[in-house]
Order: C-alpha cells, then structure tokens, then sequence
C-alpha cells in the first residue's frame, strides 16, 4: 500500500463526500412541488427524463415547454428555488465513517469546493459537516479567478495550518480541474473514482498521485506526519 504522510486532508464536495446526482433530484423536486403542487411527481419524472436526453442546461426550459408554463419569469423563479433551497441529501457511507475517523485523529479537515456560494453552502448546511470540517472554502467566495484549478484556497488552509503544501492531501474526484495546479506545487492529490468524472481521460500531468474505489481505503494510506 502507497502512504502519504500528511497533517492536514482537504476533501472536494460533490460527488466526493455525496453523490451529486442527490441535490440534482432535491432541486428538481422542490420546483416540480413549486409549478405543479397537485401532481409534483409528473413534473419531476419529466425533468429526470430531459437530464438524460439533453443534459442540465435545458432542463427547465423543455420542461416548462411540455406543461404549457413557459415564460422567462418563471424560468428565472425555477432556478432560483433549485439554487436556494435546503437540499434532501446525505453523505456516502464512506464518507460519514472517514471523516469520523479522522476526526478522532484531531486531523484538521478542510473543504474546498467550486460552484455557487449560496448552493454549496446550503449542501455544507444540510449534510451537517461542519460537525467534522474545521472550514470550508467554497472557491466562488474569492472570486471566479480563484476557482480551481486555482492553488488560491489550498494555499490558505496551508498559510491557515502554518504547515508545507506536502502536508496538505486533497481528495477529489475530477481530474480536469481538480489537481493539475496544485499537484505541481507539492501539495498530495488522491482521486476517488466515482461521479460523472470517473471515466475521464486526461493527460498524466492532471492525474492525481493516487486513486481509490472507497474513501474508507484513505485509512490505510494517509497517515499522520510528525
């Protein structure tokens, strides 16, 4: 078994700690209960459907189209309730038993997530984590420019920490942003293979160091640095 000795762990947020597709059907939900109340579940069976067929993008608007209720105004209403609302998820089992593990260990945790402010706070909010997170950053906070694959927010928890970007491990799942960045300045990166990433293909130098199946496998490989 591959070990990192490390001090501090930084845990990306969707589809890392929960699976994503969870507050995508939460959205929905809230937004079909919202536009159809007598039937909420037709709505959001129909929405489920243009996922599949088209993506996130256009879901609303050939939603809408197909009950009769298109109108920018209500588009604008729909994307509003997605984006506030408290979400029903939960964490992955794995995710609840190493962060408890951890957290045992007195290892400082960390977030470090991109998306809007407003969403990834109330996905923090409703899965509880500030029960085993010490902060999370969500990037957008300091601007688009320090998104990832910005090393911007990485670089605050070491400064934060007072610790070298080689004690520091971020665990994620997408390969495209997630650490080409910040895998060059030092800092240990550990892919966890599930998600609508997991079967990206990138050049080697966006790969992370290490990749694993279950985030319970992160017990036998990060270890605490003296």
């Amino acid at each position: 078994m591959f070990i990192l000795k490390v001090k501090v762990i930084v845990f990306d947020l969707d589809d890392t700690l929960y699976d994503e597709i969870g507050f995508v059907k939460s959205g929905f939900q809230a937004v079909s209960e919202h536009f159809l109340p007598n039937d909420p579940n037709l709505m959001l069976d129909k929405m489920l459907e243009t996922l599949k067929q088209h993506g996130r993008g256009k879901v609303f608007d050939k939603t809408f189209e197909h009950f009769g209720l298109y109108s920018k105004q209500k588009i604008k209403k729909a994307l509003s309730i997605y984006r506030t609302h408290l979400p029903k998820i939960k964490l992955n089992d794995d995710a609840k038993k190493i962060l408890e593990y951890y957290k045992k260990q007195n290892t400082p945790l960390y977030i470090v997530t991109d998306g809007n402010k407003i969403v990834q706070a109330n996905k923090i909010k409703a899965l509880n984590l500030d029960k085993w997170i010490k902060k999370a950053f969500i990037t957008h906070r300091y601007g688009l420019a320090h998104a990832k694959p910005s090393p911007y927010c990485f670089i605050k928890i070491a400064k934060e920490e007072k610790v070298d970007y080689t004690d520091i491990a971020y665990i994620a799942d997408n390969a495209n942003k997630d650490f080409v960045n910040i895998k060059k300045l030092g800092f240990r990166t550990v892919r966890i293979k599930q998600g609508m990433f997991q079967d990206a293909l990138k050049p080697k130098e966006f790969h992370a160091e290490q990749e694993i199946d279950s985030l319970c496998e992160l017990k036998d490989m990060l270890k605490g640095k003296d």
